[in-house]
């Protein structure tokens, strides 16, 4: 199968009223964001949604890489759901095609794609999870496969003849690596064509991505103007770092946290970002008003613990994805925690052997990765049994049944037989 078929031209410009709604709405798709680009045709666009009564067809496209959703990948699906609160159309769209070719955003070698087995397992939870921040009743949910399939090779060449390699040097990562003499393969310029083609095949009125991935979006506009389409609007989210407060979160660098992670877990989890760091957590994630914000920020900045702020964060990103009762919970149970009191929900381990000395029983317990680690621990004063410190390091331990504590958080019920 060839190109889709372009079926409509943008009519004559008409100029429809900028109302305080249009306004209002312009300042929702504002907030936190990067980039607006072009700024003037988004309000002409909101300005003819609201006179008209046509919802606006908003996409976000994600390829499956892992099988889990991070606090990253919510910058940009909190934004998709003020705009969908806003009446217009979401589309979620799944790049089970993309994923094949591999995205080469931000990077200095080529991404090895995927197999269909992996995206298959990883798109399975995907909308499942984009659910705990979408309204799924008013989502479209979309694979790219459906029209990058039918394209066919006579339709990927004609596809291909729209763009030239000069613009596609243009990109910052591939002029960097054709400099350096790093290679490019020729399937990664097909990356952005057919992320492009996304936006001619659903014809998005605005596409939202990371700030790394503009390139891709300006690709859209240029692609729907070729197909005679009015061309979206692109709206960039800036990349959130993780919890070593440098890189961007990623499951791959360690420092993410993931939205279906326990509640005790992401609670303390964000509890340990910087306080520096805690104010963009703020601004990109919290759902309370920038005055509410900037006031809190305020109280910080005369004295307030910045810790009063950092737990109201934890809490409300805690109860957004289990619930309020559970966001309550793990405050205390960081709580007792830091108190070194016994969390609730510890692992009950079986271990035979007694008489067992303590460095085995914490390595065989999986709090230590090995006996001299354990023998560390004591000498720092960071291992306890029942509560209280262990100093001897040639302590053992008789049957029975024991709660053993490493450091501040990990924690056994060990019934030694």
């Amino acid at each position: 199968m060839s190109e889709i078929v372009t079926t409509t031209t943008p009519a004559a410009p008409v100029n429809y009223p900028v109302t305080d709604e249009v306004r209002a709405a312009l300042a929702v798709t504002l907030r936190g964001c990067e980039e607006l680009l072009p700024e003037q045709e988004w309000v002409a666009k909101l300005a003819r949604s609201q006179a008209t009564g046509v919802p606006l067809r908003i996409k976000l496209g994600l390829d499956p890489t892992a099988p889990d959703i991070h606090l990253g990948h919510t910058v940009v699906l909190n934004k998709l759901r003020q705009l969908q609160d806003l009446g217009h159309q979401v589309i979620f769209l799944i790049g089970d095609f993309t994923s094949t070719i591999g995205d080469p955003s931000g990077r200095n070698t080529t991404r090895p794609p995927l197999t269909r087995e992996q995206i298959e397992t990883n798109a399975q939870t995907y909308y499942k999870q984009a659910s705990l921040v979408l309204d799924p009743a008013r989502t479209e949910i979309r694979y790219n496969s459906e029209w990058c399939d039918a394209l066919g090779a006579r339709g990927m060449i004609q596809l291909a003849a729209r763009y030239t390699v000069a613009r596609m040097m243009e990109r910052n990562d591939f002029a960097e690596r054709f400099k350096a003499g790093t290679p490019i393969s020729v399937h990664e310029f097909l990356y952005p064509l057919m992320q492009g083609y996304d936006s001619v095949a659903l014809k998005s009125d605005l596409e939202l991505g990371g700030t790394d991935q503009k390139f891709n979006l300006l690709v859209g506009r240029a692609l729907q103007a070729e197909y005679g389409q009015e061309p979206q609007c692109i709206l960039t989210m800036p990349l959130l770092e993780g919890l070593d407060g440098v890189e961007k979160m990623s499951k791959s660098k360690g420092n993410y946290i993931g939205i279906s992670e326990p509640a005790n877990a992401m609670f303390a989890k964000l509890l340990s970002i910087s306080d520096t760091l805690m104010w963009k957590y703020f601004n990109l994630l919290s759902f309370r008003s920038e005055a509410e914000i900037a006031a809190l920020k305020a109280e910080v900045e005369a004295g307030r613990n910045p810790k009063d702020a950092k737990v109201m964060l934890a809490k409300e990103i805690t109860a957004r994805f289990h619930s309020a009762a559970a966001a309550d919970a793990a405050e205390q149970d960081f709580i007792n925690r830091s108190r070194g009191g016994i969390p609730d929900d510890i692992p009950e381990v079986n271990l035979s052997g007694a008489p067992l000395g303590i460095g085995a029983l914490l390595k065989q317990a999986n709090l230590v990765p090995s006996t001299s680690e354990a023998m560390r621990m004591i000498e720092q004063g960071g291992v306890r049994v029942d509560g209280s410190v262990v100093t001897d390091k040639g302590l053992k331990l008789e049957a029975g049944t024991y709660v053993l504590q490493v450091g501040k958080r990990k924690f056994a019920r060990v019934t030694l037989g």
